[in-house]
């Protein structure tokens, strides 16, 4: 049965008038105009009895048609979520009701341009004063009950209802929360700890911070940097944090003039600061490493005197040099090619050891949840497709002790999204005892599904499609709330 919570709302016109049509408003990209709940869903195979919980999307799905040229970024957040139990399946979606969501909504059209333009007539931006639109679009991370919804520039994390989706606002933590969050806050299970960091522009370009398990902030320190920068992720050990210096800068030149644009600085090493846990920005130790920039960490440890960190490394962020008009770099900077990539840092030494474990195009990297800043035997990523819009066209397996790796490709015009790791119920931490769950999107039949593989035997294929009742589009990150975190919830 399915149900509509509320009219068809307005959606993205379909090309940007500016220039040629944008392919992220068309085809699997193009955002859907309505909110739905769905119960009892179609299923090709069977949902296993012992996967229990909810998996959950974020992406950009824009209410309004865009002013200016239009970038994946600029889309309002929307969640897609799958809801398993005892063997049933139900769907629902909503957008996140950020501020800036709302304040379109009144108006009944888009207010904000997007990060092509220049900002200066928006309404308002992020606690930095950017001016663009935080549109919690990025990311969804389960902290205390509650999903946070994160904006990929650093913005204010929105509390989301797991099964719900309502918004329950602009998460302060108890009024504790100074500035905002970046997109990949680190929660620590075992602990409740929730790690995070913030940017900006103007000094202190970093501060970084942690969020104890009653949902406070009990330490922030500001961390000195040359200049601003663009960190996106962190890492954390048990009894570290890494975090990030890349030559990833903001232009000057473009800033002066009131726009926002990057630049790859290859006359700059990477550098990775290690500190304790709850220090103080003159305890961090920073490590140099070559020129890169790093999107997404799948995961970090402690292997006696080391810290060791593995990541997907992109070696070149830059557009193509025959990108030259805004929509052509746009799409160039998008086409990701990245790679599966260790540092080593020693912390007796000093010195910084890094290598490259994969030559795969591979990105969006999971690890099992409890086991965030342990060392990991298996971790999962997406491969992504040669195309020229940026598509995942399978998963990959890893496996650290063997040094092997099982990969599935999800078939011609089939599209899938980040696939969280849903242990088994009972099963232990670190293991292979558990699923895979991932939207994929077929494009030719214009219809999308969640997939559902054995962790173990990936390479077999799905063992349960559920069907939808209506496209999800691609989009962003992804994570899986096991039933027993809901249940904590519940009481």
């Amino acid at each position: 049965m399915t149900s509509t919570s509320e009219q068809p709302l307005m959606v993205a016109r379909a090309a940007d008038a500016a220039e040629e049509p944008n392919p992220y408003l068309l085809g699997v990209y193009a955002p859907v105009g309505t909110e739905i709940d769905a119960e009892d869903l179609q299923v090709i195979g069977e949902i296993p009895k012992d996967l229990n919980g909810v998996y959950l999307r974020n992406g950009p799905n824009p209410r309004f048609a865009p002013e200016g040229r239009y970038h994946w970024f600029d889309g309002d957040g929307m969640i897609h979520a799958v809801h398993l139990e005892n063997g049933k399946a139900r769907y629902r979606n909503r957008w996140v009701r950020t501020k800036a969501f709302e304040a379109e909504s009144a108006a009944g059209k888009a207010l904000w341009t997007g990060v092509m333009e220049n900002p200066k007539g928006n309404p308002f931006g992020n606690a930095h004063g950017l001016g663009l639109k935080d549109n919690a679009n990025t990311d969804v991370v389960f902290h205390r009950g509650r999903i946070l919804a994160t904006w990929y520039l650093c913005g204010s994390p929105y509390a989301v209802d797991p099964l719900s989706l309502e918004t329950l606002g602009a998460e302060d933590f108890l009024g504790t929360l100074v500035g905002d969050m970046m997109a990949h806050p680190k929660v620590d299970e075992a602990t409740g700890e929730l790690f995070w960091f913030d940017y900006g522009p103007r000094p202190p370009y970093l501060r970084y911070g942690v969020i104890s398990a009653d949902g406070k902030v009990v330490n922030t320190t500001e961390i000195e940097l040359p200049g601003p920068r663009l960190p996106h992720d962190m890492a954390i050990t048990e009894r570290y944090a890494v975090l990030m210096d890349l030559p990833l800068v903001q232009d000057p030149h473009a800033a002066k003039l009131g726009r926002h644009k990057l630049h790859f600085d290859r006359s700059m090493p990477s550098r990775f600061g290690v500190l304790p846990r709850y220090g103080n920005g003159s305890q961090i130790r920073w490590f140099e490493a070559s020129p890169c920039y790093i999107y997404h960490v799948v995961n970090a440890w402690e292997q006696g005197d080391e810290v060791v960190l593995d990541v997907c490394r992109v070696q070149k962020p830059a557009p193509r040099p025959d990108a030259h008009t805004p929509l052509a770099k746009m799409l160039s900077y998008l086409r990701l090619d990245a790679q599966l990539h260790r540092y080593r840092f020693d912390l007796r030494t000093g010195a910084c050891r890094e290598e490259a474990l994969d030559d795969a195009n591979t990105e969006f990297p999971t690890v099992d949840s409890r086991g965030v800043g342990k060392r990991n035997r298996y971790s999962y990523a997406v491969h992504i497709s040669p195309e020229s819009t940026l598509k995942f066209d399978g998963l990959v397996r890893y496996d650290n002790l063997a040094g092997a790796k099982t990969e599935y490709r999800f078939g011609p015009g089939r599209w899938g999204s980040e696939a969280p790791f849903a242990p088994r119920e009972g099963a232990a931490a670190d293991s292979a005892d558990g699923h895979l769950v991932t939207f994929v999107q077929d494009e030719r039949e214009g219809r999308s599904e969640l997939d559902i593989f054995d962790a173990a035997d990936l390479a077999a294929g799905p063992v349960a499609r559920v069907l939808l009742p209506q496209r999800v589009p691609l989009g962003f990150h992804a994570t899986w709330v096991r039933a027993d975190q809901l249940e904590n919830l519940r009481s």
